[in-house]
Parts: C-alpha cells; sequence; structure tokens
C-alpha cells in the first residue's frame, strides 16, 4: 500500500481503520487529531523522545497529554522506523523502548519534513547556489550568490510558512524597488500549531533563552486560572512569556489553549515595537478574554531556572 503525504491524505473519501503517522511535529500532529475526531484510531510515531521536539518540554508535555486524552496512541523514541504489508495493511516497527514492537495500521501517513523541488529549475546553469538539502542560499536581502536573482518562500528554507513567504515578498520588493534596506533577520519567528487547542509561538524558546546565557524573567499560567478557558470549559494548556533581564524585552511566549493563535500577537507586536514588557502590562485588556491575563503574568516574572 503506498504511503500518504501531506496532499495525497486529503484525497481519501473513506475515514482509515487505523491511521499510523510517521512523525510527531507540526503537519503529522494536525492531520492526526483530525481523523482522530472523523473516527479512526490514530498512532503517532515519533524518532526523537518528545512530541514538537524544537518545543520545550513544558509544551511537547502539554501537546501529548492533550492527544491521549483524546484516545491517540503516541509511541516516541522509535529509533528504527520500518514498513512492512501485511495483506491490505501495513506493519509499522518501531521498535519503541516500551510497546508493542509494531504496530498495525490500515494507512501510514509520512510526515517527516519536505525537500524544496528545486532539481529541475536548472539553477546550475544560472549559477545559483543551493544548499546541501536543495534550499537556494540567500543573505539577509535574499538575494541569492547572482546579484540579480533573489528567492523567496519555500525554496530558500528561511521560513516555510505562509506568512513568511509573503513576508519574503515585502522583503525582496522594498529592497529591489523601494530602496528600503528590509532583512530576513528583522522578522520575529512566530507560528502557530493547529491543533485544538491550539499553540501560539513567538520568539525564542525558554531553552534557546538558556543557551544564550542572559538573566531572563519568565512568567506562568495555566488556562485553569484564565476565566474565558474556564468559561468554555476549555482548561487544557497554559500562557508563559520570558524576558530579558536587563533590556526589559519580551524575548519569547508561548500560549497554548483557546484562542492562543490570536492572543500572541499583543505580545508579537510588542516585541516588534521593541517596547519594555512593562508597556504591555500596564495595557487594559478587554474582559473576558484569554488576552487580559497576559499583563497579569507579566506582574508575576520569576527569575528563569
Amino acid at each position: 500500500m503506498p504511503y500518504l503525504t501531506n496532499t495525497s491524505i486529503l484525497e481519501l473519501d473513506t475515514v482509515p481503520r487505523h491511521l499510523v503517522v510517521i512523525g510527531g511535529s507540526y503537519v503529522g500532529l494536525e492531520f492526526a487529531q483530525m481523523y482522530r475526531r472523523f473516527g479512526a484510531q490514530v498512532t503517532v510515531v515519533e524518532r526523537r523522545p518528545r512530541l514538537v521536539d524544537r518545543e520545550d518540554p513544558d509544551v511537547s508535555d502539554c501537546v501529548r497529554e492533550i492527544f491521549e486524552a483524546e484516545g491517540i496512541a503516541i509511541r516516541t523514541g522509535a529509533e528504527c522506523i520500518r514498513f512492512r504489508p501485511q495483506g491490505e495493511e501495513v506493519v509499522v516497527g518501531v521498535e519503541c523502548t516500551s510497546g508493542a514492537p509494531e504496530v498495525v495500521g490500515s494507512h501510514v501517513l509520512l510526515a517527516v519534513g519536505r525537500r524544496p523541488n528545486t532539481d529541475d529549475l536548472g539553477l546550475n546553469h544560472a549559477g545559483v547556489e543551493t544548499d546541501a538539502r536543495g534550499f537556494i542560499k540567500v543573505d539577509d536581502d535574499l538575494r541569492t550568490n547572482v546579484s540579480h536573482i533573489w528567492a523567496m518562500g519555500d525554496c530558500n528554507g528561511r521560513g516555510a510558512f505562509t506568512h513568511t513567504s509573503y513576508n519574503d515578498f515585502e522583503i525582496v520588493a522594498a529592497n529591489l524597488l523601494d530602496h528600503d534596506p528590509r532583512r530576513v533577520t528583522d522578522r520575529i519567528t512566530a507560528y502557530a500549531l493547529y491543533i485544538d487547542p491550539p499553540l501560539g509561538r513567538a520568539g525564542m524558546t525558554d531553552e534557546e533563552v538558556r543557551r544564550s546565557a542572559r538573566r531572563a524573567l519568565t512568567g506562568f499560567r495555566p488556562m485553569t486560572r484564565v476565566g474565558r478557558a474556564v468559561e468554555k470549559g476549555e482548561t487544557q494548556g497554559f500562557m508563559k512569556v520570558t524576558i530579558d533581564a536587563d533590556t526589559q524585552q519580551i524575548l519569547g511566549a508561548a500560549i497554548i489553549g483557546p484562542g492562543a493563535d490570536e492572543a500572541i500577537h499583543c505580545i508579537l507586536d510588542v516585541m516588534y515595537a521593541k517596547a519594555p514588557y512593562q508597556t504591555l502590562q500596564r495595557a487594559v485588556h478587554i474582559h473576558p478574554t484569554v488576552s487580559e491575563l497576559i499583563p497579569t503574568i507579566l506582574g508575576e516574572m520569576k527569575p528563569l531556572a
């Protein structure tokens, strides 16, 4: 049986009996929850020790709790993933440290990343350089090594989101047409994981802050203490914000819970303004919303452990 991709899975006209998702990151998790709610049995197989490994451990743990509460099986630490047919089904070998060494599924979704299809563009004829994975090399203005050629969007490996691709266009247009020196490094990392409840992320993770050796403060609030989440009966998740103790600027934030993909933007905007965190702390937000508790968090900061 052929494997499914993020494109071909959308062509299914039946609900799989048992969907095995290879890859416990953003695309894999979104489809895993979707098909579980359609009625499929779902198992997520991830090679790394935890889901969404680029996130902080508390975020990964929260996502896992959300999925397991919905009956989605999680197999992390799968060191030797392999496949073999068994009639009309497929056996997925996982060799995890615990649990059955194989999972039998009706369908397999491969969600382990993508590579750019730049190999048929004739870049070698133009002298445009690519890296080992096939991404087009660009500088801070998104210009390639050939001075009159720019590369924007997924092909340059600098974002791989719709919003970053559009910003790539803005950067190229500003430099090329308006003589406005906009740079890709001015962009703050921001994205969402569209599970339910969603994750909204901006800036650095706590692990990245620790590696930077900054003095940092952090604030945390579970969704069980957010009135809007309680009223909706959606109290899974939390909010956390981390700031630079010296500059007083916000370094990063993660919100997982109802409306997280929208609430994160008030933090992101203050980060772009390079304003001290007290600007947001003293803002008066509308009640009852998830966002109204962000100033409260900023008034309860503690040293980042």
